[in-house]
């Protein structure tokens, strides 16, 4: 058995010191959700000892529903980081831009460890912003840089790189890693023509983070479509997974790639057809005049019908929404806001749509 030791997001140089001995297997660690104003966040305690082969406790996100706890092994975790730092060119400095409570920030503070690297870190008690990502990547000293954000967070930059500064910054990352969920492909189109080295990563804490990246899973990693979902193997599974951890995510493979097309639970059935919810929020971004969107399923005359929360630069109409939407996809319902819910990870909260949409 290994002790367990507890650290709070807030603190993440507390996180970093119990990294060290995570790497070390001295113990397992779990970073509990941040203090708010002060006030340490409520949660469930883990237990005293955990299997000598814990590196990890990792809480989920909880976008769908109930968050729940994952147990990640050292050498998961090892294995992680190898083919990660393998893939991208070399361990290199790290700039934490996430809470590290959740798997991808974690992974921010682990990976630095291994690398031997003091990683810099973003004030994560104001908002993300295109400014406070330059000022904190100047700070960084390391050639080889790299820094992982979701997707809202990669929307911000890429609409500030008129900012000479804020380009110079984002292309001086030899890697910046976007999950969590799908990214807006036009702000990844966009960074890459300027020269931006924006990489793709699906993964989520069963798989100790990212283990596929621009569609092609990393070294020892295998990925297969079984009845249109994915399901992954390999030595970065979480334990009690087994030999192949199936998804719920629908995907197929394209031109020897992963193309993921959403989660199988953000699929809806509208008068008797198939309807994807990620799929909605992709096209609507497309729209000039929609800057983020978040699409929920809501009852309808037809079962169940799409319903849309949209942040925009001016005043939005449900029929311009639905130009771009066809049959069964267009949405009965829409609410303009000045920002999405989101969770602490940053990624959509699904469960509070919902309720500003009943309202």
């Amino acid at each position: 058995m290994k002790p367990t030791r507890t650290e709070a997001a807030s603190d993440p140089f507390a996180v970093l010191k119990m990294m060290v001995e995570v790497a070390a297997g001295n113990l397992a660690g779990f970073v509990s959700p941040p203090e708010t104003t002060g006030i340490a966040a409520e949660f469930e305690q883990v237990p005293a000892e955990v299997d000598a082969s814990v590196g990890l406790i990792i809480e989920s996100s909880g976008s769908t529903g109930r968050p729940k706890r994952i147990e990640l092994s050292l050498a998961a975790l090892m294995a992680s980081a190898e083919a990660s730092a393998s893939r991208l060119g070399g361990h290199g400095q790290w700039l934490l831009a996430l809470p590290a409570n959740y798997v991808a920030g974690a992974n921010v503070l682990f990976r630095s460890v291994v690398a031997d690297t003091q990683p810099v870190i973003m004030n994560s008690r104001v908002p993300f912003s295109a400014e406070g990502f330059k000022n904190s990547s100047n700070l960084m000293q390391h050639p080889i840089r790299y820094t992982s954000l979701v997707p809202t967070q990669l929307d911000r930059l890429a609409a500030a790189t008129a900012d000479p500064a804020v380009l110079a910054a984002l292309r001086s990352f030899q890697a910046i890693l976007v999950g969590g969920q799908l990214p807006n492909t036009s702000s990844i189109e966009h960074l890459k023509s300027l020269g931006v080295n924006v990489v793709e990563s699906y993964g989520m804490a069963e798989t100790s983070g990212g283990c596929v990246y621009d569609g092609v899973p990393l070294e020892g990693v295998e990925v297969e479509i079984v009845a249109g979902k994915v399901v992954v193997s390999g030595p970065v599974l979480a334990n009690g997974l087994g030999h192949a951890y199936a998804t719920e995510d629908l995907a197929e493979i394209v031109d020897g790639k992963l193309k993921v097309i959403g989660r199988a639970d953000r699929v809806i059935i509208s008068g008797g057809k198939k309807v994807s919810l990620d799929d909605i929020e992709q096209r609507v971004l497309e729209l000039d005049s929609v800057s983020q969107a978040l699409a929920v399923s809501v009852a309808s005359k037809w079962g169940q019908s799409a319903a849309l929360l949209v942040v925009g630069p001016k005043p939005l109409e449900l029929a311009e929404l639905n130009a771009v939407l066809e049959g069964p996809a267009k949405a009965i319902a829409f609410r303009q806001l000045d920002e999405l819910p989101r969770l602490e990870s940053g990624k959509p909260d699904y469960q509070a749509a919902k309720r500003l949409l009943a309202d």
